[in-house]
């Protein structure tokens, strides 16, 4: 759905029949930005009514800043096909937020449940506080969740301190700290530089936008996960062709597999929202955009990587401790990262290896009280258990509820 082409009678069944199944849309904003042959640029003059590039008296002309119309105005990065908006506009603020029937208001009444914001580095902060609350006045539930792939509690973009977490702006940013502490970990880095870059975020974050953090290990905008943990690395010293013709030998699949199997427990176990690609799950592969776009693999989906995918989804949906609970390290040294999640009573306990070599943890727990869940820690009752974790192999194991 492109909200801004107006109206689309199945938004509202689509949303329903989601909500019924326990999903919530969000919409994805681009409003920094548009299109060359959107209907309000008109570039190629496809629409009847005139756009920005047609004429000086079209209604969207002042949405935009020409340096020399037609051909010459300001575009994201320099894109000639993405003209950069004039957020600060009114009738372009009325458009998308301010009006009774809005883009942003809109879409919410028909069913949607937030909105992610692109580049929301590059959108005013009152253009950003205007949306959240026109957002929660329609719904007050509406989540707001921002493009941002630094430190968002500190960001200076453009010579200005950002206020992205400050209240009434964003409920939550894209985790890209996260992703990259977990890469490099997963690529031979050390553990306890995960949990600093981590730790960092934590204390830098208020708790709510820390436990609700869109945590990807893969975007548009990143090459394919199982190709950079397959190949170890984006290859950009490769020609575009080379990157474009390239697949996965059977050996670095595997490896790619096992390091994803991996990135995915530590994922969908840590606080945050855990947020996969289209296709990830089934073992899709492809550099940068566009070769991380190609279109889903019916039919020859990754048998072994949906399987884990489903177990994780089934253990977070299940187990209220990977969803609300607190946060504790376990280890977070070399290739060796552990780390507890307790909600009242329960804890669940997450155990990884990323090297080439056996690895041992030693749990807060004696055997007799962890349940398996994944796996089964082999070691026999002799205290405190001691957990073996073969080469790039993780667990997740749970303290079974009511024992002491």
């Amino acid at each position: 759905v492109d909200p801004m082409l107006g109206s689309n009678e199945d938004f509202e069944d689509l949303c329903a029949a989601a909500r019924a199944r326990g999903i919530r849309v969000m919409l994805d904003g681009v409003f920094n930005h548009q299109g060359f042959v959107s209907r309000y640029f008109n570039g190629d003059g496809f629409y009847p009514e005139l756009g920005a590039h047609q004429s000086k008296a079209s209604p969207y002309y002042p949405w935009y800043h020409f340096n020399r119309w037609p051909d010459q105005y300001d575009a994201w990065w320099g894109i000639y096909s993405l003209p950069a908006v004039n957020e600060s506009q009114e009738d372009y603020v009325d458009y998308i937020i301010e009006g009774e029937d809005s883009i942003v208001r809109r879409w919410l009444r028909a069913g949607a449940d937030g909105w992610r914001l692109d580049v929301a580095d590059e959108l005013p902060d009152a253009f950003i506080e205007k949306l959240h609350r026109a957002a929660r006045e329609v719904k007050p539930e509406a989540v707001i969740i921002g493009e941002v792939w630094e430190d968002g509690s500190n960001k200076i973009a453009y010579g200005v301190r950002r206020r992205h977490l400050l209240g009434g702006h964003l409920d939550g940013l894209m985790n890209y700290p996260f992703r990259n502490a977990l890469l490099a970990w997963l690529l031979g880095g050390d553990a306890g530089q995960f949990r600093e870059s981590m730790e960092t975020i934590r204390e830098n974050y208020p708790p709510a936008a820390f436990y609700s953090a869109m945590n990807s290990l893969g975007t548009h905008d990143t090459p394919r996960i199982l190709t950079l943990l397959g190949v170890g690395g984006d290859c950009g010293g490769e020609s575009k062709q080379w990157r474009a013709e390239h697949r996965l030998s059977p050996e670095e699949r595997a490896l790619g597999v096992r390091r994803l199997k991996l990135a995915a427990l530590v994922q969908y176990a840590f606080p945050g929202s855990p947020t996969t690609y289209y296709g990830d799950e089934a073992g899709m592969e492809g550099f940068e955009d566009p070769f991380n776009r190609r279109t889903y693999p019916w039919g020859e989906e990754d048998a072994e990587l949906i399987a884990w995918y489903r177990a994780l989804g089934k253990a977070r949906r299940e187990l209220a401790p990977l969803r609300r609970g607190a946060l504790c390290y376990t280890a977070a040294e070399g290739d060796v990262l552990a780390f507890t999640r307790t909600w009242e009573e329960d804890t669940v306990l997450c155990a990884c290896n990323a090297g080439r070599e056996c690895a041992r943890v030693t749990l807060p727990w004696s055997a007799a009280e962890i349940g398996g869940l994944l796996c089964f820690p082999t070691d026999p009752d002799t205290g405190e258990a001691v957990v073996e974790l073969p080469p790039l192999t993780g667990y997740l194991l749970r303290k079974s509820p009511g024992r002491e």
